[in-house]
C-alpha cells in the first residue's frame, strides 16, 4: 500500500511539474539556458561578476562567464572573426574606439553601447608614505610623460624625500592605462614604458602595498576594497583644493578630471538568445543593487538613465555614440537621452 501511495505521489508530482512546465511555455516563461560570455575590463568585471553570481541564484541553467584581459583585450575577443569565438559582452572601462568600430564592420558584428555606472581612477601610494596627501594634474603629467627622468620621490616635489619612485599601472590593452594617459598625459598611448603593468588590478594593489616608494593607478573600487592597505591620494587641477574620489565626488563630478562612465558592449546577435536577454535584464532592473553593492562600490546612474539605456537594446540601436567625435566629453544624459540624479 505504502509503495502504491508513493507510485501514485511520485506520478501526481511528475504531472503537477509536467503541467507547470507546460503552462510557463504556453506563457513564454521557460526558464533560460545556456552560456554568456563575458570578457574584458578589470574596472567592470566586479560589476558584471557581482550580477553573474546573483543571476546563477535565479538562473541556475544559465553560466555565465567574466574573464579579465582589458578592455582592449576584451574587444578583440568581441570581434573575433569567427563567430564561434566571440564574446557576448564585452566589458569596457572606455568607450570603443575608431580603429575597434572599423573592426567591427570588418567582421560584420552590430552591437548595442550601454553604459552602466560611474568610476574614479583611485592614485594611492604606500600606506607608510606619510609626506604626500596630494598630487596635482600637471604633477602626474610630469611622472608619466614619455621620456620621464623622475625615479625618486625628491624630484616630484621640494620637500619630498629621497626614495626610489617605483610605478604601478594598469597594462596597454587596458580601458583605465587609456583614460588616464589621455587625460593627464593629453595623448592617447603617450606614456613612459618603465612601470609595471598589469590587467589585473588586484596584482597592482599588490605591487604598491608592497613597495615604500610605489604609486599607481587603478578603479576606485579595488582601492575600496583594499584601504587598509593603502594610502589614498586628493588630485588637483591648478589651484584648486585636492579632491579624493569617494561615492559622492564621482557622482556629483567634483572629482575631476578621473571620473569617467563604464560601459558593457552587447552583441546585437546574442542579445537576442534568452539567456543574454535574461542576464542584461536581470542587470538593468536591478543595477542600482548591483553597481552599489559592497562587493563593487561604484556610482550607480539614475533611474531614467538607466530605464533610456535599457530602450536601446529593447530597440535594437547599434553603434557607438562616440563615433561622432563632437560627442566626447559630453554626458550621458545628453548622449542617451534620461536624467543623472
Amino acid at each position: 500500500m505504502k509503495s502504491a501511495l508513493r507510485n501514485r505521489g511520485m506520478s501526481l508530482f511528475v504531472g503537477v511539474a509536467v503541467l507547470l512546465m507546460a503552462t510557463n511555455a504556453a506563457h513564454g516563461q521557460r526558464r533560460p539556458h545556456g552560456k554568456v560570455k563575458i570578457d574584458g575590463s578589470s574596472t567592470v568585471a566586479p560589476i558584471t561578476m557581482a550580477a553573474a553570481e546573483l543571476f546563477r541564484v535565479q538562473q541556475p541553467r544559465v553560466q555565465v562567464t567574466v574573464g579579465i584581459s582589458g578592455s582592449g583585450g576584451g574587444f578583440k575577443k568581441f570581434l573575433e572573426k569567427r563567430p564561434d569565438l566571440r564574446t557576448d559582452i564585452s566589458d569596457a572601462s572606455r568607450p570603443i574606439k575608431p580603429a575597434e568600430l572599423s573592426r567591427a564592420a570588418e567582421v560584420g558584428v552590430e552591437f548595442i553601447e550601454m553604459p552602466i555606472a560611474y568610476d574614479g581612477i583611485a592614485v594611492v601610494v604606500h600606506p607608510s608614505n606619510n609626506f604626500c596627501e596630494s598630487l596635482t594634474v600637471a604633477e602626474l603629467k610630469t611622472i608619466w610623460a614619455p621620456g620621464s627622468k623622475i625615479n625618486n620621490w625628491k624630484d616630484v616635489r621640494p620637500g619630498f624625500p629621497d626614495l626610489p619612485l617605483k610605478l604601478y599601472a594598469p597594462g596597454t590593452d587596458s580601458g583605465t592605462f587609456d583614460y588616464f594617459v589621455e587625460t593627464v598625459v593629453g595623448k592617447a598611448k603617450s606614456c613612459r614604458s618603465d612601470f609595471t603593468p598589469s590587467e589585473d588590478d588586484n596584482v597592482l594593489v599588490q605591487g604598491v602595498a608592497g613597495d615604500r616608494g610605489g604609486l599607481g593607478y587603478f578603479g576606485f573600487s579595488y582601492y575600496e576594497a583594499n584601504k587598509a592597505r593603502l594610502n589614498l591620494l586628493g588630485i588637483s587641477k591648478g589651484e584648486s583644493k585636492p579632491v579624493k574620489p569617494s561615492l559622492s565626488t564621482i557622482r556629483d563630478g567634483s572629482y575631476s578630471p578621473l571620473s569617467r562612465p563604464l560601459f558593457v558592449y552587447v552583441n546585437a546577435e546574442a542579445s537576442q538568445r534568452p539567456e543574454v536577454k535574461a542576464f542584461l535584464r536581470f542587470i538593468f532592473t536591478d543595477a542600482k543593487r548591483i553597481v552599489e553593492h559592497p562587493k563593487v562600490n561604484y556610482v550607480a546612474l539614475s533611474d531614467e538613465l538607466y530605464q533610456a539605456i535599457w530602450s536601446r537594446l529593447e530597440n535594437r540601436v547599434t553603434g557607438s555614440v562616440y563615433a561622432d567625435p563632437r560627442n566626447k566629453g559630453k554626458g550621458l544624459p545628453e548622449l542617451y537621452g534620461g536624467k543623472d540624479e
